[in-house]
């Protein structure tokens, strides 16, 4: 990656505003602002059912976690919105984690970041070899579980309207409901 916008992601990284996330995708540096309510209540959602559904007890929700996804972005540094590994996959101090342990993580489009959460995101998490990849498109009205990673892509695709149930894969076992989104 070229120095100059390394250099420029960390300057805007450490200047964003609280809530802002700086995020550097394909080489292009994006700043997003903090979500509106509806996004937060969706991945909100999400999460609770997770916490009451899943069948290992180990596995944690975690918002706001930062990976170290290579080829998802130019720095390989990217903050999804939601993230499913076992307790204490992320106990150090470090910012941006390895994606190892993680068995799921999740985005929720906006306007500003659905082409990257739709392209580079899916991609990056594809190659990553997280095992699931859950795209709640918003716009589209639609939700998307992507499995079984394979280079850089995944294999299975299972995509639902919203207001529908759609199965998460093990470890997790359950089918969310999305008709509480």
């Amino acid at each position: 990656m070229d120095a100059s916008v390394e250099a420029a992601f960390d300057a805007f990284d450490a200047a964003a505003p609280e809530g802002w996330r700086v995020e550097l995708i394909e080489g292009k540096i994006h700043v997003v602002p903090p979500a509106n309510g509806e996004h937060e209540e969706i991945v909100s959602e999400t999460a609770e059912q997770v916490t009451l559904n899943r069948r290992d007890r180990e596995l944690r929700t975690y918002t706001g976690i930062g990976l170290y996804v290579p080829d998802a972005s130019g720095s390989g540094q990217v903050i999804p919105d939601l993230v499913i590994a076992p307790k204490g996959s992320f106990a150090d101090d470090q910012r941006y984690h390895d994606p190892a342990p993680v068995v799921l993580v999740g985005e929720v489009t906006s306007e500003s970041t659905a082409a990257n959460d739709r392209g580079p995101k899916l991609r990056g998490y594809a190659r990553a070899g997280i095992p699931c990849y859950l795209l709640i498109d918003r716009e589209a009205g639609t939700v998307i579980v992507y499995s079984e990673p394979s280079e850089d892509r995944y294999t299975r695709a299972a995509e639902i309207e919203i207001s529908k149930t759609v199965a998460l894969p093990e470890p997790l076992g359950f089918d969310l409901d999305t008709s509480q989104f």
